[in-house]
């Protein structure tokens, strides 16, 4: 665990220090050259990448510059697009915040994931074990993980299933709940199981920045995994001291404030970049930066001031293109300068990382790996995408066909409901409703969009240990796709480390072996297997003898 250390310098002096200084060095063009997009040239990545994922909150597809943002300005971010690679097909998990990360975090879509819509003045929705997320996964494989900045999933308790510490994450700094993340300078924040008592005058996107620097600088054998979910730019639009560069621009105090966010949001990525360059660490690194769904129009923010979605309809809440079409950029050293327009969506990230960490990927999600989109070798193609908002909205894309379904007396519906198709290829603006003139399009995408909503397909995946009487038990489920061979189970932490041998694991199947309990009441469980031509080494610390284990790769 790191030190814990705050640093809150004044709202002003912070917000002065915030766009000066902090520019990625060397500036390149912020937009591809001409050729760049038909270029043959593949890249590459490291083996077993750290991987730092950014995710923005309500930040446009149209809020940056290499989406053609004309107002505000990203520089830092440009300039990863144009090193990098631009996915200019990316989409959300849903057009709301928690769906939509709980999408991103499983690898299921909100046709079947636990969490399929914001609470609505209700109980925060929540994480449960039956979910595996990305970062349990990688955990498991021996990265190294973090999570900083909004978590977004209840309840506001330490040691409960939808804490980050039991999905995952090693280190965590930041909100549990959504709404608590509408607080700019709160007066707490949660480290790992604790509240962190605050005076209310630090600024949390500041907090978040030093608390990743320090991560990343911590240094270790490991790969590491930081998942660094900023607060920037939602509502309410909260800088330090007036808004920098905006301040004189004849817009209202909620746009300029805004504007000043998505600025802030920029050198926040430039210093975590850099923080990478001076830890050595860079060339051995994959950033992912998106947002979690489209613009908001909250607190006085006019997103068509700023054409923050762009060519595209609507924006926050709505499963129209702009509430779920979000910008999406992959930045390694290794990488080749190059749009990409195949569609990628929330739930690919899972499996993408599996990929990355050279681990069997969990069967029966909804996402598929993109990795070869990134190194410009391709990659698997959906056939279809779903977005679920229940009783409200839903939405089915297949190839350049997209149906939009509205519930009965929702967005003017009537009792009925509403089924509207458009042609993405040739109205990106979903201007056009061809409904009526296409029925068999139309009736086979409904038919397409009823099918995809259901129960959680997901099967058991990973390694779990619980205490049975004077024995911990040691179980490992090959949720896989393929067989697990030559499997060694065991407890380290005795001094004798007894394994037990199994030489074939098929997918759907599971091993269980009981241990003696070590004397000293701490132990790992291990599982050594071979799978897809490699050696896995899938590890979990038995951190409690006393019940069951909390922080469970077991996946129901």
């Amino acid at each position: 665990m790191l030190p814990f250390v705050i640093n809150g310098p004044s709202r002003r002096a912070l917000f002065a220090g915030t766009l000066a200084g902090l520019a990625l060095p060397a500036a390149v063009p912020t937009a591809l050259p001409a050729a760049a997009e038909a270029t043959d040239r593949r890249g590459s990545l490291p083996r077993r990448p750290n991987i730092l994922l950014i995710l923005a909150d309500d930040l446009g597809w149209g809020e940056i510059g290499s989406n053609g943002q004309r107002l505000i300005r990203t520089p830092n971010l440009d300039r990863l697009a144009a090193e990098g690679v631009q996915f200019k097909t990316a989409y959300s998990g849903a057009p709301l915040c928690a769906p939509s990360r709980c999408s991103l975090l499983t690898g299921l879509h909100a046709g079947h994931s636990t969490v399929r819509d914001n609470p609505e003045g209700g109980p925060q929705h929540s994480l449960t074990d039956a979910d595996l997320t990305f970062a349990e996964l990688l955990q498991m494989a021996g990265y190294r993980t973090g999570c900083i900045g909004k978590w977004g999933f209840g309840p506001e308790e330490a040691d409960q299933a939808s804490h980050p510490n039991v999905r995952g994450f090693d280190e965590f700094f930041g909100y549990i709940g959504h709404k608590h993340a509408h607080q700019y300078f709160p007066t707490y924040l949660w480290h790992n199981g604790q509240k962190v008592q605050l005076n209310g005058s630090s600024y949390a996107p500041h907090l978040f920045r030093q608390r990743a620097v320090e991560f990343i600088n911590a240094g270790s054998d490991k790969p590491f995994l930081l998942y660094y979910a900023s607060i920037l730019p939602h509502a309410p639009s909260v800088v330090p001291g007036d808004a920098g560069p905006y301040e004189d621009e004849p817009w209202s105090g909620p746009n300029r404030r805004h504007a000043a966010q998505v600025a802030r949001l920029d050198t926040d990525v430039a210093a975590l970049i850099r923080a990478l360059r001076d830890a050595g660490v860079a060339k051995d690194t994959l950033v992912l930066f998106t947002s979690d769904n489209g613009p908001h129009r909250e607190k006085g923010v006019t997103p068509w001031l700023f054409d923050s979605n762009g060519p595209y309809r609507a924006d926050k809440r709505d499963v129209y293109e702009g509430g779920i079409r979000v910008p999406m950029i992959a930045w390694s050293p290794g990488l080749r300068p190059r749009v990409e327009r195949q569609p990628v969506a929330f739930w690919d990230v899972l499996p993408t990382f599996a990929d990355l960490a050279g681990v069997p990927a969990p069967a029966n999600l909804d996402g598929l790996s993109f990795r070869g989109l990134l190194t410009g070798e391709g990659a698997p193609r959906h056939d279809h995408l779903i977005w679920n908002r229940p009783r409200k909205a839903q939405a089915v894309r297949r190839g350049r066909w997209k149906v939009v379904r509205f519930a009965p007396n929702i967005a003017g519906a009537g009792p009925e409901g509403r089924v509207e198709l458009y042609d993405l290829t040739r109205d990106p603006g979903e201007s056009r409703d061809l409904a009526a003139a296409r029925p068999q399009i139309t009736r086979e995408l409904v038919e397409l969009l009823d099918r995809s909503i259901g129960d959680d397909p997901r099967t058991p995946y990973g390694l779990r240990s619980e205490l049975a009487g004077d024995q911990i038990v040691v179980s490992l489920h090959n949720g896989s796709t393929v067989p697990w061979r030559n499997v060694r189970l065991r407890l380290d932490g005795r001094r004798r480390a007894q394994a037990h041998t199994v030489a074939r694991l098929d997918p759907g199947m599971a091993v269980s072996v009981g241990f003696p309990v070590p004397s000293s009441g701490r132990a790992t469980a291990r599982a050594d297997f071979e799978a897809g031509g490699r050696t896995h080494v899938f590890r979990r610390a038995h951190r409690d003898t006393q019940r069951p284990d909390t922080v469970s790769l077991l996946s129901n």
